[in-house]
């Protein structure tokens, strides 16, 4: 028989498999110079089984349980101890007193020292009763024995004197007598294994104490325990979670109140998705302490840092605390009432625009009467869909005109064309330029009003510019060298916004911006702080919410920078005087209704069809040469006719220095001699759109004659 040998050299492997004949077995040979192979050493493979031992998710389970039961029994004893104590001391009468004293309520620290007296004066009483109760339990023994035994006698005499037998005289004697032996005999058997038990049965009821009340620090604690989604927020909890806040003062008042705690608490009351409860803090604590501690507190109450809000009520030394249902705020809120339902108008004057939900979930409807407005977050968190909502809803009034500059560019506004009087959409300088003479017009129209005659109304007039840190960063300047962008004195767009925020309002001119990012180079102080409605959706830091909202919203709590981009999208943060804010509070948070695209184009559709037409600029006309005859035709439009002072609006905003001066007599002049006079229809002066078109078709008849 043959054999095959295979030899094994230093630096190479042996063979994953030898393919021999069946018959000739394989020898594994070693050459002389290949070093031995070392085994490891004993130590290091105890060691790394140890280490793997230790770190085993099953090893560690079953530590967690070993802690977790042992320190169930030893603090339910503890538990259990400390109720005994209390139900024989005054400590609970104690420690609500010093409750009370904390809180400041006087009263019932009065109300609890008469308890703790009258537990007293009756504690004292059981004691005296105490001295006397050998002797009078020795004498009610003694005759309750004598007046057994006379019964049973005279039981016994009446049985004898029935049976005839004297013996049944003493019967009844000596049965009590075998009853009590019996009893006797029954508990020296149960009395053995009952001390064997009872130590048992005792560790278990310990345990039992202590499972109930979860008496084990949180890592030991089971996972379903440990994570308490859902669990339902209750006194106890939430004290609780204020005790473990990690405020010493905090934490030092509540453990002297003991049980107590919870006197620091109002009502819980169901509030929308989750509920909300008002805590007085005790003497040394202050509420920017508990409000730099929300994630803290948050994980206390087993919840997310977006599932607790904390606000500054009215009552001094008071935090309100929301606390939502685990996930709600994950749901979304359902379509817009502007979607839903198509017979919906706009009042500007008296209406509120249907915005979203508070948390509570009461709808959230917001004014938008004489009040300029500004919306602010990061890119992509649903600011042009908040604005453009009640840019929507305020459509559906007839009477309002908007001018839109759209600096994004990317159609989000594009559904107001034939809407909007002006509608500018693009990311270019050349745009911002645009936007910027759009404004300057508004400021134009505005001034012209605040001359009208006192007592003259005016219709509502949007300006609004989405984007609007593109505006106020531009680097190009006109032709003066004045800067389009920027915050200077000099800065065009910057000094329209700041003239129709001092004087606007008044005449219904109102300003209207999105923007994206807050700061002082891209949102200037005093544009930011002419907003009477500020709403900001999720931002990066803190100063940015300061920025976005001021410093009043934001230290009662408003703290935008703490929403969670992209989760909480469409989620505002808003402080107004044109919403419902709870009392004591400086804003707001509402969760915004969702609009798309194709929504919105239906709701712009019916708001056309109130409306008698509108010609759309796209762009803003600065040229020399102009045709007031054409440019009163473009304005006017496809509608038939259109009332002469909104024709010097729309003129004013198509060319500011052609017809920024403009009044009715200019206009009439200009209609007079082409014969297109304006006449009056309903009452109001209007303007023809036939009357115009044959002006203008006889003009240009005539100049052909003339050139023949």
């Amino acid at each position: 028989m043959s054999e095959n040998v295979v030899h094994l050299h230093k630096h190479t492997n042996p063979p994953a498999e030898a393919v021999t004949d069946d018959a000739a077995p394989t020898v594994l040979t070693v050459v002389p110079d290949a070093p031995p192979v070392r085994p490891v050493p004993l130590w290091v493979r105890s060691g790394r089984a140890v280490k793997t031992a230790v770190t085993h998710e099953r090893t560690r389970s079953v530590g967690r349980a070993v802690v977790r039961h042992s320190l169930y029994t030893f603090n339910g004893g503890r538990i259990a101890a400390r109720r005994a104590w209390d139900g024989r001391t005054g400590s609970r009468y104690e420690r609500m007193i010093r409750a009370a004293e904390a809180a400041g309520n006087l009263e019932a620290a009065e109300e609890w020292e008469e308890r703790l007296q009258r537990f007293r004066a009756a504690r004292h009483h059981r004691r005296m009763d105490l001295l006397h109760s050998p002797v009078d339990a020795a004498k009610g023994v003694a005759v309750g024995a004598g007046m057994s035994v006379g019964v049973l006698v005279a039981l016994g005499v009446v049985m004898a004197i029935s049976t005839g037998q004297v013996a049944d005289v003493v019967t009844p004697l000596s049965a009590t007598i075998d009853f009590i032996a019996l009893l006797i005999r029954i508990v020296q058997v149960v009395w053995g294994p009952a001390v064997t038990i009872g130590p048992f049965l005792a560790l278990l009821a310990l345990w039992s104490v202590g499972r109930k009340q979860h008496a084990a620090p949180q890592w030991a604690l089971s996972a379903n325990v440990r994570s308490g989604e859902g669990e339902p927020i209750t006194p106890s909890i939430v004290v609780k979670a204020l005790r473990d806040l990690g405020v010493p003062a905090l934490a030092r008042a509540i453990k002297e109140m003991g049980d107590a705690g919870a006197s620091m608490l109002g009502p819980i009351t169901i509030a929308g998705c989750g509920v909300e409860v008002d805590v007085t803090l005790p003497s040394g604590v202050s509420t920017n302490e508990v409000q730099s501690k929300r994630r803290k507190l948050a994980e206390n109450l087993t919840r997310h840092e977006h599932e607790v809000f904390i606000t500054i009520p009215q009552a001094a030394r008071t935090v309100r605390l929301w606390i939502a249902d685990s996930g709600a705020l994950d749901e979304p809120i359902g379509p817009s009432p502007l979607v839903t339902d198509e017979t919906m108008t706009a009042d500007y004057k008296k209406g509120k625009a249907p915005w979203g939900q508070d948390l509570r979930g009461d709808a959230a409807a917001l004014s938008l009467y004489q009040r300029h407005l500004l919306i602010t977050g990061l890119s992509n968190q649903g600011k042009t869909v908040a604005l453009r909502s009640l840019a929507l809803w305020l459509a559906l009034d007839r009477s309002v005109e908007f001018l839109i500059g759209d600096l994004k560019g990317v159609g989000d506004w594009a559904m107001f064309d034939g809407l909007a009087t002006t509608l500018i959409q693009g990311p270019t300088d050349e745009h911002v330029i645009q936007v910027t003479e759009m404004v300057e017009g508004a400021v134009d129209e505005m001034n012209r009003r605040i001359q009208a005659p006192p007592g003259t109304t005016f219709p509502a007039l949007i300006v609004l510019v989405d984007e609007a840190q593109m505006a106020f960063m531009c680097p190009a300047k006109d032709e003066d060298k004045r800067p389009y962008g920027g915050s200077k004195a000099n800065s065009r767009y910057f000094m329209a916004v700041r003239k129709i925020h001092n004087q606007g309002r008044a005449v219904n001119v109102l300003m209207w911006q999105g923007t994206q990012d807050p700061t002082n180079e891209n949102l200037p102080k005093l544009v930011r702080e002419g907003a009477h409605t500020r709403a900001s959706l999720a931002l990066g830091t803190e100063s940015q919410a300061r920025m976005a909202l001021g410093d009043k919203a934001v230290d009662g709590g408003a703290a935008p920078n703490l929403l969670r981009p992209g989760l909480d999208r469409g989620t505002l943060v808003v402080a107004s005087d044109g919403i419902t804010i709870p009392a004591g509070q400086s804003s707001i948070t509402v969760r915004t209704h969702y609009i798309d695209d194709d929504a919105a184009t239906a709701i712009t559709d019916r708001a056309k069809a109130l409306r008698d037409g509108v010609t759309t600029l796209h762009a803003i006309d600065r040229g020399e040469e102009h045709d007031p005859l054409d440019d009163i035709a473009a304005v006017i439009g496809d509608a038939p006719r259109v009332r002469t002072k909104d024709v010097l609006a729309r003129l004013a905003t198509r060319n500011p220095d052609a017809y920024g001066e403009w009044s009715f007599i200019d206009l009439k002049r200009v209609l007079d001699d082409a014969g297109a006079e304006p006449y009056k229809s309903d009452g109001v002066m209007v303007v023809s759109r036939d009357r115009v078109a044959r002006a203008l078709a006889n003009r240009e008849s005539d100049g052909s004659a003339s050139a023949e």
